[in-house]
């Protein structure tokens, strides 16, 4: 089955090399008319990231495809409309973002009885005409028209729409009167209602939907809701909570409240049905009481970042934590201390966020006794990468303490102290595959250790002290696909391009240039005969009109020749460190 899957994904790459080679078999029609959907939808996806579909070759799939996907793409128009109206067995289109579409564009799509899903999201030039082409799409079960230019009155049109399960009408006009207009929907059983001007009073027409399961009134100002006996995702964000699921049996499975005040904290969710409650969001919630956690006995999602949460609370979340699997503690008031209550009644966190927290490096070794861990944020903590702060011997790395951690995939070190030495032990890290660091502390011997990261497929090395030396001496693993310098103010232009070209199968970010990796076949990815974005390629005829972000400072300005060469010596790896590193390396290995 895996050769099959490889020879077709070569056959899908051959046939969409370039616009010669489409040229070439778009006339097998009869062919194509017997391709199978899954592979008709597959090469229309390829077309499309490619840059190589226009509006006449659809016609070539009108007999095959189910799926087509267009989000984003601002060339979409009426002309590609009208082809996609002739298509027969359409099950899916997304033409999201797709500016150009207005309400006359969707006069094709009515009558399109094999549709079942059309989103429209953010199309801002459809209004309430083009809805009376929509609801002449019979058999319609998924509409999303959420920030388009429909009023109240195009949203009670939808109610001739009776086969809906999914009405997506985020940030319109919806009022009380609307909700009341489409009570007939009966088979609605997700609605999205964010920033629309429902109050209470139409909430309470919620019950009518006897199918409901997914309800989102983020940014409204409802306060209270019914007892809604299907209601399984709840997302009242931004809002605030007076009282809700009061003697409620719904089956919660999933409840977001980011960013929204309770008037009665006490009560939070002290009535809800929690036994099936999996996802829970309080962040930003300002939340300093959580006795309402010991109800949560099948939690595996738990988000109290910005909460008031301190060392004496985090018991309540240890007692819940048998079947955790993701908990975001940044921006609490959590310390080491209270990592290591956590230690040991976690066995199945596998994402962990500290992220702007008062942790150090003490809390290594807390971290090393939560053994499925895949995901660990500690950006903007007191992490220094040495257990003994007095000391900066290898004996004493922090980061050596959780090589057990073998499924450890994602590390977030941005904004701390880490220095170069810190990060000898990561050689060791056999699974690691995206790495962020940020910080000025680091220099050409850190890139250089991290040539030995064997999986490592995103990396992030922002506003250190590199130089071309640095480029240069990097031994890229096979698996790099993007590395990110920005902020990386020695390195040249010609020092990122020079790069690039020795290994033009990564992207590299930069404030001065982007460059966007090739394709096996050698072309780029926007099929620019180019190794570089239209930006790199005007950037390297005229240099001296290189586009920059408006923050970017070149810092070299603040130094004289003598000092920047001083700072380049100053990071090159020195031979008593290469000894060490090559020395530990060796250990590590073993």
């Amino acid at each position: 089955m895996n050769n099959e899957t490889e020879l077709v994904q070569l056959c899908i790459n051959a046939a969409c090399k370039t616009k010669q080679t489409v040229d070439k078999w778009r006339l097998q029609r009869r062919s194509l008319d017997r391709l199978p959907s899954h592979l008709a939808d597959t090469l229309l996806r390829r077309l499309i990231t490619r840059r190589l579909l226009h509006p006449s070759l659809l016609e070539v799939f009108k007999h095959s495809a189910e799926e087509i996907d267009l989000r984003g793409d601002n060339s979409v128009d009426a002309e590609w409309m009208a082809y996609l109206g002739a298509f027969r067995h359409l099950r899916y289109l997304n033409i999201a973002e797709c500016h150009r579409i207005n309400s006359s564009a969707l006069w094709p799509t009515a009558g399109m009885n094999s549709l079942k899903e059309l989103d429209l999201s953010r199309c801002s030039k459809v209004n309430d005409a083009g809805i009376n082409h929509i609801i002449s799409i019979p058999n319609l079960e998924k509409l999303h028209i959420s920030k388009t230019g429909v009023t109240a009155k195009g949203i009670k049109l939808l109610a001739s729409l009776k086969n809906l399960s999914l009405l997506d009408l985020g940030g319109l006009p919806v009022d009380d009167a609307c909700l009341a207009s489409l009570q007939v929907l009966e088979n609605l059983q997700h609605i999205e209602l964010w920033g629309s001007k429902v109050s209470n009073e139409g909430a309470a027409l919620l019950n009518t939907f006897p199918k409901l399961t997914h309800l989102n009134l983020d940014w409204t100002s409802v306060t209270k809701l019914p007892n809604l006996s299907a209601l399984e995702c709840l997302n009242m964000s931004n809002c605030t909570i007076d009282s809700i699921l009061k003697d409620d049996k719904s089956p919660l499975k999933k409840l977001i409240f980011a960013g929204s005040k309770f008037l009665n904290e006490a009560e939070t969710l002290l009535y809800a049905n929690t036994n099936f409650l999996s996802f829970l969001d309080l962040a930003h919630t300002g939340l300093d009481k959580f006795f309402f956690l010991s109800k949560l006995k099948v939690i595996e999602h738990l988000n109290l970042s910005s909460c008031i949460m301190d060392d004496d609370s985090v018991e309540m979340v240890a007692c819940i934590g048998g079947k955790l699997k993701s908990l975001n503690l940044s921006g609490t008031w959590i310390s080491s201390a209270g990592l290591g209550i956590l230690a040991g009644h976690v066995p199945n966190l596998e994402i962990l966020s500290l992220s702007q927290t008062s942790v150090d490096d003490t809390a290594f070794s807390f971290i090393s006794m939560m053994p499925s861990l895949k995901d660990v944020d500690l950006s903007s903590t007191n992490i220094k990468g040495f257990l003994n702060q007095e000391s900066t011997d290898l004996d004493s790395l922090s980061l050596t303490t959780i090589q057990n951690l073998k499924q450890l995939e994602r590390l977030n070190l941005e904004h701390t102290q880490v220095i170069n030495e810190a990060l000898f032990p990561l050689s060791s890290f056999q699974e690691l595959r995206y790495l962020s660091l940020k910080s000025p502390s680091l220099a050409d011997i850190s890139l250089y250790h991290l040539s030995s990261v064997p999986k490592l497929t995103k990396l992030s090395i922002c506003d250190a002290v590199l130089t071309s030396y640095a480029l240069d001496m990097f031994k890229v693993p096979e698996t790099l696909k993007l590395m990110d310098l920005r902020g990386c103010w020695l390195l040249t232009k010609e020092d990122i391009l020079s790069f690039c070209r020795n290994h033009p199968q990564i992207e590299v970010r930069h404030e001065l240039v982007t460059v966007l990796p090739f394709e096996e076949n050698g072309h780029h990815h926007h099929s620019s005969p180019s190794r570089l974005t239209s930006r790199t390629t005007q950037a390297t005829r005229k240099k001296e009109q290189t586009p920059l972000s408006p923050s970017f400072v070149d810092q070299r300005m603040k130094y004289s020749r003598d000092e920047l060469l001083a700072l380049q010596f100053m990071s090159l790896p020195l031979a008593k460190r290469d000894n060490s590193i090559l020395e530990y390396n060796s250990v590590c290995m073993r």
